[in-house]
């Protein structure tokens, strides 16, 4: 019986690749994949046979490339579908594909593997207990501070992405609209330049305001709890 196969891929650190990702990707015929020429890299790393069908599936071309994917799995051939990095579906296309293959009563097997999102959550040493993760913010700040002026009364860590180029903004609204929480900047994980900065956002932001960042970068921001608020410049903690 033909499957969908979702398949994560490492965020960085091609070693991160599992054993199990690997023989899915050896043994499927057709493969879907976010940028054909980055998986060849992780195909030729891993010396795994080039499958008899790649084609791209990306968030431009979703509509089209899913249907290929269904007709793929109509015909009794099993589809492996890729991102860049991490998880297909997360913060990436793969939603709408996985909802049309459920639908039409294929078989749909996800993968585990590497994610920025457990990585930095991990990392940041704030609750791992609760969490909600809300892929990437809006790009402007007044749309930007009514998505986090939604987390400002509940208790879970929140995650988030961002783009290098709008990191000190994000901060100093999630400054403005939760106060002076201890966060965590995540950036390049796995990857040989890997950083990660702790701190209030208070002092966080204002490390980042003129700071020129590169790579991907998420970040992790404490929920709402008095153990995780700290005194701004001048305030008396106590």
């Amino acid at each position: 019986m033909a499957a969908l196969y979702l398949v994560p891929t490492p965020i960085g650190n091609l070693e991160d690749m599992t054993y199990r990702a690997v023989r899915v990707l050896r043994e499927t015929e057709a493969l879907a994949c976010e940028d054909t020429r980055r998986t060849r890299v992780l195909l030729e790393h891993y010396g795994i046979p080039k499958p008899k069908t790649v084609f791209s599936y990306h968030e431009h071309n979703e509509l089209a490339a899913g249907r290929r994917i269904l007709g793929l799995l109509d015909a009794g051939v099993s589809v492996a579908v890729c991102s860049n990095a991490g998880f297909p579906g997360v913060s990436d296309p793969g939603f709408r594909i996985v909802s049309g293959a459920i639908e039409a009563g294929h078989e749909v097997i996800a993968l585990p593997g590497a994610s920025a999102v457990h990585v930095a959550l991990v990392q940041s040493g704030l609750p791992t207990s609760s969490y909600v993760f809300k892929g990437f913010p809006p790009r402007k700040s007044g749309a930007r501070r009514r998505f986090l002026a939604l987390e400002r009364d509940l208790p879970h860590t929140l995650v988030l992405y961002e783009s290098p180029f709008r990191i000190g903004a994000l901060l100093a609204d999630a400054l403005a609209e939760l106060g002076n929480r201890r966060a965590a900047v995540c950036i390049e994980l796995t990857k040989m330049f890997e950083d990660v900065r702790r701190g209030g956002l208070a002092e966080l932001a204002g490390a980042f305001e003129q700071a020129k960042v590169k790579g991907e970068i998420t970040v992790v921001i404490a929920g709402k709890h008095p153990k995780f608020l700290e005194a701004e410049a001048g305030e008396d903690p106590g």
